[in-house]
């Protein structure tokens, strides 16, 4: 049986959004619904979607910022916008950001699901898509059950340290940026947040010490970076 794909649906109009969430969920897509975008954006870094449904008109953050911050954790996964705007500035905008489609309210519900179903059919969602499972030198990576495993050997991962390696390893062999980190998992980039990250990468590099080919290393001024002896990361299951 195939997987639902998980559908991230950020709409601050709560009628709207809870009836397109339904429909989605009736057409056997798994949607969560967020009513802003700095919730959407906490959602995004925190599961696996295959397709982002984003407004644009949204409170705390707005569709354009949203995509945006999506960008630059996955440059990959496909992102639809909605609006109720018809400017041409704003669709100049929309597709500049990597959109794949836009889509002017008022709209059908049936013609939104023919153009998700035409876009996950042409995009190789695979590329976008977290993995469940990472190799890591020695190591597995199990986000779904916060574990890093080495052989017979199990350690389980705190929710912070799992999602802090997450982003890592979204990043590999590149730059987390800090703040990027600290207000993905944190919110908040403030002083004490930022220690407290500094406080997990440490436990991160106990976990990985019998290992000397991954390392977490700090770039000044920037951020860490996770390096490891290839980037092949996918672990086959």
């Amino acid at each position: 049986m195939e997987d639902k794909k998980r559908i991230l649906l950020c709409e601050d109009d709560e009628s709207l959004g809870m009836l397109l969430r339904d429909y989605l969920q009736a057409k056997k897509y798994d949607a969560d619904l967020c009513l802003d975008g700095e919730e959407g954006f906490r959602a995004f870094s925190k599961n696996c979607y295959d397709m982002c449904v984003l407004d644009v008109m949204m409170p705390r953050k707005d569709g354009f910022q949203l995509a945006h911050d999506i960008r630059q954790q996955n440059a990959e996964i496909p992102i639809v916008f909605l609006t109720a705007k018809n400017l041409k500035e704003d669709v100049f905008e929309g597709f500049r950001l990597g959109a794949d489609d836009y889509i002017t309210k008022p709209f059908s519900m049936d013609e939104l699901v023919f153009r998700m179903e035409a876009i996950l059919r042409r995009v190789n969602t695979n590329k976008g898509k977290d993995l469940q499972m990472y190799r890591l030198g020695q190591f597995i990576f199990d986000r779904q059950h916060q574990l890093l495993i080495r052989g017979e050997q199990q350690t389980k991962l705190t929710t912070k340290e799992c999602e802090l390696l997450t982003l890592l390893c979204r990043h590999v062999n590149d730059v987390l940026q800090r703040e990027l980190a600290l207000k993905t998992i944190w919110v908040d980039d403030n002083y004490f947040n930022a220690r407290s990250m500094d406080v997990y990468i440490t436990k991160l590099r106990k976990h990985f010490k019998d290992d000397p080919s991954v390392e977490i290393n700090n770039v000044h001024g920037k951020g860490y970076r996770l390096l490891v002896p290839n980037e092949n990361l996918e672990v086959e299951q």
